[in-house]
C-alpha cells in the first residue's frame, strides 16, 4: 500500500516536471525593445515589456546602455521622467535620488551626514540585461542568471557577413498581440489581396502548398517550393524562432537574395512593437542605389501605409478568436482547408503544445476608434528620431515659406509705387515666388500629416473611378 503510494507520488511528480519543462516561459527571453540609432543619450528613454515598465539610459561611466525597472525604490516615481545629472548617472525626478549603472543607489539628497541608506539593498534599482545585434538593443526579461545561457534570437543568414547586404528597417507600436502578428506575417498568402495597390497585386494570386521540415519547442522551419509570384522569385524558405522572430529568405535570378525579418515583442494584452528588417543582396547595383540615397523617414512613411493595410481588421479578428476559446480551439474556429495555412496552423500548435499563450487569462481592452487605431505619431513618429527630426524641419521650412510669402505679399505694392520703371517685372517675380512657396507649403503640409495619422482607405479598396 505505502509503496504503491510513494510510486504514484512519484509518477504525478514526474508528470508535473515534464509538464513544466514543456512549458514555454515567455519571461525567460531576449526581446529586442530599441533600435539604437532611435535612444537618446543625453535622456531616459521608455519602453514596456510584458507588461513591466523600463527605462533605458546611456551609461557614459561604462559607455553602454542600461536597461533599468521604471520605478525608483523610494517612491516609486518613473525614472524615465528623470535626467542623466552631470556626473553621468540617472537622477529620480522626484527627490534626486541617483543610481549607477549596476542599478546601486549613490546619493539620496535629503541623508543627513555619515547616514548610509544608499547602502542598503532596498535603495537598488532591478537592473536587466541587455545585448545589441542588428543594430537593435535588446533585454532580457527573466532571471539575469539565466541570461547568459539563453541564445539570443538572431538572424542567421545575417550572422556571418551582415555587412554585405543592404537592409531598411522600421518599428512600430501595433493594436494586436505578438502572436497575432506573427501568425500574419507567416502567412504569405495574404500579401496579393490585403496589400494589393502597395506591394501586392491580386493578378499574382495562385495556390500555395507549403511544407513544414522540422517543428520542436525552439521553432519550426518550413518551405514554399513555388515561391511567391507564380514562382517568379523562387523558393521562399521561412523561420520561426521562438517565441518572437521569424523571417522569409527567397533568391530570384532577377532580384538577387530578398529577406523579410519580423521581431514581435509583447508590450500588453492586445499590444506589441513590431520590428521590421528587410535585407537584400541585389543582383544590381541600381536598386542598391536608390535604397541607399532613400531617407529613413521616407521609407517610414512608406512602410506604415503598408502596415495598415490589414491593422484595422488584424484589431478584430483576434478579439474574435478569444471569443471562440483562442488557441485552444483554433481548429474550430479557423477552417483551414489548403495548405497555405500550414505555418498559421504550426504555429497555434506550437502556442497549444507549450503553453504559449500570451497574457493568459486576461481580456483585450477596449476597441477604440479607427482614427485612434491608425495614428502614427505616438505609435511611431515620436520614438523614431529620423521621423521626429524630419517632422521638425518639415514645420520649420513651412513656417518659413509662410514668412517669406507674408513678406512678398506686403512689400510688392510698395516696391511698385516706387519704382514705377518696374512694376510689371516686380509683381510677376514677386507672384511666381508666392505661387511656387504656396505650393510648397501645401504639398508639406500633406506630408506633415502622414507623420501622425495613418491612411484610413486602404490601397485595395480605393476605387478607380
Amino acid at each position: 500500500m505505502n509503496i504503491n503510494q510513494v510510486n504514484i507520488q512519484d509518477i504525478k511528480s514526474l508528470s508535473i516536471e515534464k509538464i513544466e519543462e514543456d512549458k514555454f516561459n515567455y519571461q525567460e527571453v531576449w526581446y529586442p525593445i530599441f533600435f539604437v540609432k532611435d535612444l537618446h543619450k543625453n535622456k531616459p528613454n521608455s519602453f514596456t515589456l510584458l507588461e513591466e515598465k523600463l527605462v533605458i539610459w546611456w551609461d557614459k561611466k561604462d559607455e553602454q546602455w542600461r536597461v533599468f525597472a521604471d520605478k525608483c525604490p523610494h517612491r516609486l516615481a518613473p525614472l524615465s521622467e528623470g535626467r542623466i545629472n552631470e556626473q553621468g548617472l540617472l537622477e529620480c525626478p522626484y527627490h534626486g535620488w541617483t543610481f549607477s549603472g549596476e542599478g546601486n543607489c549613490e546619493l539620496i539628497p535629503q541623508q543627513v551626514i555619515g547616514n548610509s541608506g544608499e547602502k542598503s539593498p532596498r535603495s537598488c534599482v532591478k537592473s536587466y540585461p541587455t545585448a545589441i545585434e542588428h543594430g537593435l538593443l535588446f533585454a532580457y526579461a527573466g532571471n539575469p542568471e539565466n541570461a547568459p545561457l539563453t541564445s539570443l534570437p538572431i538572424i542567421e543568414p545575417l550572422a556571418e557577413n551582415e555587412q554585405d547586404w543592404v537592409i531598411l528597417n522600421t518599428f512600430r507600436d501595433i493594436p494586436y498581440d505578438a502572436l497575432t502578428l506573427l501568425e500574419n506575417v507567416l502567412d504569405s498568402s495574404h500579401i496579393p489581396y490585403t496589400h494589393h495597390g502597395s506591394v501586392g497585386n491580386r493578378a499574382n494570386v495562385s495556390s500555395v502548398e507549403l511544407e513544414v521540415i522540422s517543428s520542436n519547442k525552439k521553432g519550426f522551419k518550413g518551405v514554399w517550393q513555388e515561391g511567391p509570384r507564380k514562382g517568379k522569385l523562387g523558393t521562399q524558405y521561412t523561420t520561426f524562432i521562438a517565441p518572437n522572430l521569424m523571417w522569409h529568405d527567397l533568391t530570384s535570378n532577377q532580384f538577387g537574395r530578398t529577406m523579410t525579418v519580423v521581431y514581435a515583442t509583447p508590450i500588453s494584452k492586445g499590444k506589441c512593437r513590431l520590428f521590421a528588417l528587410f535585407p537584400f543582396q541585389f543582383s544590381s547595383k541600381i536598386p542598391e542605389f536608390f535604397i541607399k540615397i532613400t531617407p529613413r523617414w521616407y521609407s517610414h512613411i512608406n512602410q506604415n501605409a503598408i502596415l495598415e493595410d490589414d491593422q484595422i481588421f488584424l484589431h478584430y479578428q483576434e478579439r474574435f478568436l478569444a471569443e471562440l476559446g483562442g488557441s485552444e480551439k483554433f481548429t474550430q474556429a479557423y477552417y483551414l482547408p489548403t495548405k497555405a495555412d500550414l505555418f498559421v496552423s504550426e504555429l497555434r500548435k506550437w502556442v497549444n503544445k507549450y503553453s504559449g499563450e500570451l497574457f493568459p487569462n486576461q481580456v483585450f481592452p477596449e476597441t477604440p476608434n479607427h482614427t485612434i487605431l491608425l495614428e502614427r505619431y505616438h505609435s511611431h513618429t515620436e520614438k523614431c528620431v529620423s521621423c521626429h527630426q524630419a517632422l521638425k524641419t518639415i514645420k520649420n521650412v513651412r513656417f518659413i515659406l509662410l514668412i517669406i510669402t507674408t513678406i512678398l505679399w506686403s512689400i510688392t505694392p510698395l516696391i511698385t509705387l516706387y519704382i514705377n520703371y518696374l512694376p510689371s517685372f516686380i509683381a510677376t517675380v514677386s507672384s511666381s515666388i508666392s505661387i511656387v512657396n504656396l505650393s510648397i507649403y501645401l504639398y508639406l503640409g500633406k506630408l506633415e500629416k502622414k507623420f501622425y495619422e495613418g491612411q484610413t482607405i486602404a490601397p485595395r479598396n480605393r476605387i478607380k473611378n
